[in-house]
C-alpha cells in the first residue's frame, strides 16, 4: 500500500509540538522578539565589552536569546522533518533559519570583541562561577582560530547558504525521489525510502529482498550526480573554512569541536576495520548458512538469524519492555519514559515525506522529541530505547547546566543512547532461559545495536576519511569517485565473504551524517564507552549507575576523556575498544554455538 499523507495518519501516532508553542502566533511572537532583542543587544553592548561586569551582563541577555531561539528553531524544524512534501512547512523553516542567521550575524561582535580584547579580562570573566562560564572557556580555546569581526559577521549571515548542501540532499531524498513498485515472488510491492530500510532489507524472502535492493538502487543511481554535487559542495566548504581559520588540516578543523585528538579518531576506524572484520565475516557466513543462500550478497546482510522468531510488539506493549528494561536507571528515569508516551514526545507515524531513521531533539526549556517509524517489531523497541537515552541525557543536563553548557561532544553523545539498548538486552536475557530466546536477544545485540554502530556507521566513517583525505590534498570528488571509495571500503571489511552486488557502492547516498562533519565514527566511540559502562553496572550495581547519572548531568562542561573517566572508562588507550570488539566476537561465537545446538 502507498504510504499515507501526513494529514491522514492518526494524531495519537504523531508528536505534540504544542508543548513548545500553543499556536503559530506564539511562535511568531518569539521570532519577532529574537529579531528585536538582537538589535537591542547590539546597540547596548557593541564596542563596550571591555570589563567583566559588562561582559557578563551582555552574555546573560545573549543566553536568553539563544534559549528562545532554540525553541523557535526546533518548533519549525521538527514540523518540517515529518513532511518534506509540505512546501509551507519547508518555507517556514527556511524563514526561521534566515531570521536566526541575521540575529547571529548581528551578535557575532560578542565573540569577536571578547577574543580581540584584553585576554586578561576574558580570563577574569571566565574565572567567574556562573552560567556563562562554559561559553567563555570555549572562546579562550577558539582564540587562535578566530577571524576578523567583519568576516565572522559575514559567515554568520551566510550560514543558511553554507548549510544548503544538507537541505538539498534532504529535498532530493525525501521530496523528489519517487520509487515505483517492483515485482517479486509473483506479486507487486510498493517501495519507498523507509519501506526499504525498515522492511525490505530484513525481508526473509530472498527474491523480494534482492529485488527491492535492485529497484531501490536503480532509483538512487538516477540522483547520484546531484547528491555528489551537494556533498562536494559541503566538504569543499569545510576545507575552505579550515584553511581560512588556520587549521593544519580539515580533520583538525572538524575534530576541534569534539575535543578529541586525531589519534582517537584514527584509532576507532583502524582497529575496528582490522579487528572486528573477522568476527563480522563469521556472522555473515552464519546468516548465509541459516538462510540456505548459495551466495551471500550485500543485500542479505540485514537478515536475522531466526526470522521465524521475531516477536511482534505494539506501541502499547513496548511501554512495559522499556520501562522494565531501563528500571536500573531509577524511578525518575522510569517516570520520564512514562511521560514520553503519555505526552506524545514520540512521532511513530509512517507517512510520505517523513525523515527516515530516528533522532531525538531536546530543545532547551522544553521536553525532548523523538522521531522514528513504528513497524511493530522488537527492533523498534530498541530504537525507541536508544532515542530515549538521548532524551534522558539532555533532559538531565538541560536541568543541570546553562544553555552554554549543554553542547556535548559528538564523540560521547551516542553513549547514553546505546547503553539503553544494552540495558534492554541484558534485561531480556534475564527474563527467559530458553535457548532460542537467548539466541534471539544476542542476535538483536549483534545484528542491530553493534551492527548499526560498529559496522554501518563505522564503514561510513572509513569511507568518509578517504573523501576528506582527497579534499585535504586539494582534490575534489565526483559520483564515480565516491562510488569507488565506498566499494573499496566495503570490500576491505567484508572481503570475499560478501558479494558486493550492483548498488552496494551507492550506500554513501543513504545517510545524512556526511553533512555533519566527522560524526559517523562517533557512534562506535559512544558504544565503546557504553559497553564498558554497562559491564560496570552489571558488576557493581548502584555505584556505577550513580556515576553514569553524573556523566549525564555534566553536559558539555567536560571533555569526552573526562566524561568517560567519570564512568570508569579510560579511552586514552585502545583497551576499551579492544575489549568491546572481543565482547562482540564472544556474542557471535555464542550465537553460532546455540544455532548448532538448536539445529
Amino acid at each position: 500500500m502507498e504510504l499515507a499523507k501526513r494529514n491522514e495518519v492518526p494524531v495519537e501516532l504523531t508528536w505534540d509540538l504544542s508543548a513548545i508553542y500553543p499556536s503559530e502566533a506564539a511562535m511568531q511572537a518569539d521570532a519577532d522578539w529574537i529579531e528585536q532583542t538582537a538589535r537591542e543587544i547590539e546597540q547596548e553592548f557593541k564596542g563596550k565589552l571591555t570589563d567583566v561586569k559588562t561582559i557578563l551582563r551582555c552574555l546573560d541577555q545573549y543566553r536568553a536569546l539563544i534559549e528562545r531561539g532554540n525553541l523557535v528553531g526546533s518548533y519549525c524544524h521538527l514540523a518540517a522533518e515529518v513532511d518534506y512534501t509540505d512546501a509551507a512547512l519547508q518555507e517556514r523553516s527556511a524563514k526561521i533559519r534566515r531570521i536566526w542567521a541575521q540575529a547571529a550575524s548581528r551578535l557575532s561582535f560578542i565573540d569577536s570583541e571578547l577574543l580581540a580584547g584584553d585576554e586578561a579580562v576574558l580570563r577574569a570573566a571566565a574565572s567567574e562561577e556562573g552560567p556563562n562560564r562554559p561559553l567563555l572557556e570555549e572562546l579562550l580555546r577558539q582564540k587562535p582560530y578566530q577571524l576578523s569581526p567583519e568576516t565572522e559577521r559575514v559567515l554568520m549571515a551566510l550560514s543558511p547558504s553554507l548549510n544548503a548542501p544538507y537541505h538539498i540532499y534532504n529535498m532530493a531524498k525525501l521530496a523528489d525521489m519517487r520509487f515505483p513498485a517492483f515485482t517479486a515472488d509473483g506479486a507487486e510491492h510498493p517501495l519507498g525510502y523507509s519501506l526499504f530500510e525498515d522492511k525490505y532489507e530484513y525481508d526473509p524472502r530472498t527474491d523480494v529482498r534482492r529485488a527491492a535492493f535492485a529497484a531501490f538502487s536503480k532509483k538512487l543511481r538516477e540522483y547520484e550526480n546531484v547528491t555528489a554535487a551537494a556533498y562536494q559542495a559541503a566538504v569543499q566548504t569545510e576545507k575552505t573554512l579550515s584553511a581560512q581559520r588556520g587549521y593544519a588540516s580539515v580533520f583538525d578543523y572538524l575534530l576541534f569541536p569534539q575535543r578529541v585528538t586525531r589519534e582517537m579518531y584514527d584509532r576507532q576506524i583502524d582497529i575496528i576495520m582490522e579487528k572486528l572484520a573477522p568476527h563480522m565475516r563469521k556472522y555473515a557466513r552464519l546468516l548465509q548458512k541459516r538462510h540456505g543462500l548459495e551466495r551471500m550478497t550485500y543485500a542479505d546482510l540485514k537478515l536475522t538469524v531466526d526470522p521465524e522468531y521475531d516477536p511482534r510488539v505494539t506501541i502499547e506493549e513496548s511501554k512495559r519492555y522499556i520501562e522494565q528494561g531501563l528500571s536500573v536507571m531509577g524511578p525518575e528515569y522510569q517516570e520520564m519514559v512514562r511521560t514520553a508516551y503519555r505526552e506524545r514526545w514520540v512521532d511513530f507515524a509512517q507517512n510520505q515525506g517523513k525523515c527516515t531513521g530516528g533522532f531525538c531533539s531536546s530543545p532547551y526549556g522544553a521536553h525532548s522529541y523523538i522521531l522514528l517509524t513504528w513497524h511493530d517489531q522488537m527492533s523498534d523497541v530498541f530504537t525507541l530505547a536508544h532515542e530515549l537515552g538521548h532524551a534522558g541525557h539532555f533532559q538531565t543536563c538541560n536541568r543541570t547546566q546553562s544553555a552554554f553548557g549543554t553542547d556535548v561532544s559528538t564523540y560521547i553523545v551516542e553513549a547514553p543512547s546505546t547503553i539503553n539498548e544494552l540495558l534492554m538486552s541484558h534485561y531480556l536475557l534475564k527474563t527467559n532461559p530458553d535457548k532460542r530466546f537467548r539466541r534471539w536477544v544476542l542476535s538483536c545485540m549483534v545484528g542491530k545495536t553493534y551492527y548499526h554502530n560498529f559496522v554501518t556507521h563505522l564503514l561510513e566513517a572509513a569511507y568518509q576519511r578517504e573523501v576528506y583525505r582527497i579534499v585535504d590534498a586539494g582534490g575534489g570528488v565526483s559520483a564515480d569517485t565516491l562510488n569507488r571509495i565506498m566499494k573499496e571500503t566495503l570490500h576491505r571489511f567484508w572481503g570475499d565473504d560478501v558479494e558486493l552486488t550492483e548498488g552496494a557502492e551507492l550506500t554513501w547516498m543513504r545517510q545524512p551524517h556526511y553533512y555533519m562533519g566527522l560524526y559517523s565514527y562517533t557512534y562506535s566511540a559512544g558504544l565503546t564507552v557504553a559497553t564498558q559502562a554497562c559491564k560496570r553496572i552489571e558488576r557493581e550495581g548502584q555505584p556505577a549507575v550513580d556515576d553514569w547519572k553524573r556523566v549525564l548531568a555534566a553536559g558539555g562542561v567536560k571533555t569526552p576523556l573526562e566524561l568517560a573517566q567519570m564512568a570508569g572508562v579510560d579511552i586514552s588507550t585502545d583497551a576499551p575498544l579492544l575489549d568491546t570488539i572481543e565482547t562482540i566476537g564472544g556474542y557471535i561465537d555464542e550465537i553460532c554455538r546455540l544455532s548448532e545446538e538448536l539445529d
